[in-house]
């Protein structure tokens, strides 16, 4: 067995721990099983705990909606539209059956320019269709995005009706967009975890990118004065039959933030918005920073359940190297698990997304050890438990 040796230098963050890692990446000359990590055993056993409950709002048996939203449009790189078929094909449907979930398996989404383009044109009125539509507001590829998110929205929206669980597979952030709007319909008091790197708090009129994926909050939160339906593609926020809901402020809680723009700090400061930083999870601990935000959104807020949406990019680049918006100083791969066995044992959870997983984006191991990892965070969410 011939053995490379790979130094990689870790974040600064963990420097007072050590200053260097040496990675064994193993190759087997003949049957044997090597040390790499497509050798590593992972079972996937659910919790014998009876203080892992499932949310009173999804109804027996307990059904998994997958929903495949292969978006590509909210940023710029091609390669997210392949996530939801990459995890599917790493075992995700055995997995969850595996943790005592009924699985419903919705195709994916048509996500195409060709199909999403279509569906715009056919939607929009004749007196509509006789006027060109807006530029968008800085927001790229805003009918794209937005009649994407219509779709999502509907399968959502089906899936909370019917008292499942909506297990959305971006895809880029921008899918929030839909999946959001559909929980906050049917489950208004949901309270929403937001794991990324970045707040996403922006609105077309603040975003210096006009990337949409850095959007999702900004367009629905109370106190944010942007009016989504009129943004080309976002049309149907208006024209469904209720209003479109806002998140209130008090119903969110940001973990593992750090790296916010000016305009989002000034928006999280002035409404208030529970936030914990890299800072506070490097200051009290992982434990303690689950601790305060479930008991902000379950007793303080007392929000009904938990949707609980999960940006790849929030783990350090270490671990998850394929992601479009990648920032050193992460969280580790036992912080990320703790959230996840965390939301699961509140017994609350009754949605998630998980996104910006890109295996386009760095080499073959690169790309492989991210989805590994994507699958590993969404049955620890779903239920798996060491004991």
């Amino acid at each position: 067995m011939n053995v490379q040796v790979i130094k990689a230098i870790l974040p600064p963050r963990h420097w007072q721990q050590r200053t260097s890692v040496t990675y064994r990446r193993c190759y087997s000359g003949g049957g044997g099983g090597g040390l790499g990590i497509g050798n590593v055993h992972d079972q996937v056993l659910p919790s014998l705990s009876s203080s892992n409950k499932k949310s009173s709002i999804l109804k027996e048996p307990k059904t998994v909606s997958l929903i495949g939203a292969p978006m590509t449009f909210g940023q710029p790189f091609v390669g997210t539209d392949d996530t939801p078929t990459l995890l599917r094909k790493a075992g995700l449907r055995s997995m969850l059956t595996q943790l005592g979930w009924r699985v419903k398996d919705n195709p994916d989404l048509d996500h195409s320019a060709d199909n999403l383009s279509v569906l715009y044109n056919n939607q929009r009125s004749q007196q509509q269709q006789q006027r060109e539509p807006k530029l968008g507001d800085n927001a790229k590829n805003s009918i794209l995005v937005g009649m994407g998110s219509q779709l999502i929205y509907k399968l959502v929206q089906e899936a909370c009706n019917q008292g499942q669980f909506p297990l959305v597979l971006g895809g880029d952030h921008s899918i929030s967009l839909g999946s959001l709007s559909g929980i906050l319909q049917t489950r208004p008091s949901t309270g929403i975890l937001w794991i990324d790197a970045h707040a996403d708090l922006h609105t077309p009129e603040t975003s210096e990118t006009g990337n949409m994926h850095g959007m999702p909050l900004g367009m629905l939160m109370e106190g944010i004065s942007y009016d989504t339906s009129t943004l080309p593609g976002f049309e149907w926020m208006m024209e469904q039959p209720k209003q479109q809901k806002k998140i209130p402020p008090t119903n969110i809680v940001y973990v593992g933030l750090r790296d916010v723009d000016e305009a989002e700090r000034r928006a999280i400061r002035k409404l208030g918005i529970r936030a914990f930083t890299m800072y506070d999870i490097d200051h009290y601990g992982i434990g303690r920073v689950m601790d305060m935000a479930l008991e902000h959104l379950l007793i303080k807020e007392k929000c009904s359940n938990v949707h609980l949406s999960w940006d790849i990019d929030s783990v350090d680049p270490i671990h998850a190297p394929a992601t479009g918006t990648a920032v050193r100083g992460g969280l580790t791969y036992r912080e990320a698990h703790y959230i996840c066995e965390s939301v699961a044992a509140c017994g609350a959870l009754a949605s998630a997304d998980i996104v910006e997983l890109n295996p386009t984006l760095s080499d073959e191991d690169g790309g492989d050890m991210t989805i590994d990892l994507g699958i590993q965070l969404v049955t620890s969410l779903m239920g798996k438990s060491i004991i």
